[in-house]
């Protein structure tokens, strides 16, 4: 199993060219699919995140992977803000906070569209097939947060540019967390 790709790896900063045909990203997409499947957290997971430079990535519904090819958003609605969640158990809204598998135990606030209108192309029958959906929540969100990979836009552009909270996780702890201590290791 392909390891995935850690921060501060330049193939994170890459924009991927478009799949042109099946035959070139099948062993990569059965490779992709098995990494995120066995993920304990992730909900996504982008090619570059595993050093492949093709354009498309997986989305994790239960134990179900999808791959989305060539993925694109169409339009957007509302405004970006920082999306809420209620918690558990004293049902009050907590800020949702957006991680990546190539930043282990580090989250943050991120403003992103809680609907957008997304085409990609799935593998059926051994073809490509244009697809297309309106997301919503948090799959929109994680759409989102992947297609920027595919840009090498990564979440902690956002946290930096827009000063959102970031935090690192020691154990179940929650900790603030500069994030200049961790854009400062990109060279």
């Amino acid at each position: 199993m392909r390891p995935i790709v850690m921060y501060p790896n330049e193939v994170l900063r890459k924009k991927v060219p478009a799949v042109k045909s099946v035959a070139e990203i099948l062993t990569d997409v059965a490779d992709l699919k098995e990494v995120l499947e066995t993920s304990e957290n992730g909900a996504g997971l982008a090619s570059t995140q595993l050093g492949i430079e093709k354009r498309f990535f997986g989305l994790k519904n239960g134990k179900k992977v999808i791959v989305l090819i060539n993925p694109q958003i169409l339009g957007v609605y509302g405004q970006k803000v920082y999306p809420v969640m209620v918690g558990d158990k004293d049902e009050k809204e907590q800020d949702f906070l957006e991680g990546c598998l190539s930043f282990p135990d580090l989250y943050g606030t991120v403003k992103r569209y809680l609907k957008i209108e997304a085409v990609w192309q799935e593998i059926e029958k051994g073809k490509l097939v244009d697809k297309k959906k309106m997301l919503n929540g948090f799959e929109a969100i994680v759409f989102q947060h992947e297609l920027d990979h595919l840009d090498g836009i990564l979440f902690i552009d956002y946290i930096k540019r827009d000063g959102g909270k970031f935090y690192k996780f020691v154990g179940e702890k929650k900790v603030e967390w500069s994030i200049d201590k961790v854009v400062g290791e990109e060279k």
